[in-house]
């Protein structure tokens, strides 16, 4: 059964679930959880000068922001007596998508649990969605686990990887 769990969180209702879900399957399967924060910083590198002197202040603040988000995330799993531990990002290193893949295979994790919108249509065609691009490169089953009034679970996994039954 899982053992390692990764679960990225941003702070919004959608991760969320995510976390809520992830602790439940911990707690049922004795697993840790490493939750991993990814800074946004991409909307102050495509603002390019219009920022100037101010954009090392905001890059502090949504740094803190992380640091907030991952803290509060982690008071509530550790509050389910969940082993937990934290990794905060900047999103120089890639997207998010791409960070969640690397983590599995550094840490390593057996699972991924992340909350998602579950955009269709145009919405996932102009927003694009790192919840479908780590399902489609992860080597590691993932759970995604959807927000909002249709909070139905669904469970994806590589075609390579066995599920439990």
């Amino acid at each position: 059964m899982y053992q390692r769990i990764l679960v990225p969180v941003d702070g919004s209702a959608t991760s969320d679930a995510g976390l809520a879900e992830a602790t439940q399957l911990a707690r049922v399967t004795g697993a840790q959880l490493r939750l991993l924060h990814v800074v946004d910083d991409m909307p102050m590198i495509m603002s390019g000068d219009t920022m100037g002197a101010m954009a090392g202040d905001v890059f502090d603040l949504l740094r803190k922001n992380g640091e907030r988000v991952l803290q509060a995330a982690c008071t509530r799993v550790k509050a389910a007596g969940i082993a937990v531990d934290t990794k905060l990002y900047d999103s120089f290193d890639g997207r998010l998508s791409d960070r969640v893949v690397q983590e599995v295979a550094e840490w390593p994790a057996d699972l991924i649990v992340l909350g998602t919108h579950g955009r269709r249509g145009v919405g996932r065609m102009l927003l694009g969605s790192d919840a479908e691009q780590v399902l489609r490169t992860a080597t590691v089953p993932v759970l995604l686990v959807r927000s909002g009034a249709d909070t139905a679970v669904e469970t994806a996994a590589q075609p390579s990887a066995a599920r439990s039954p």
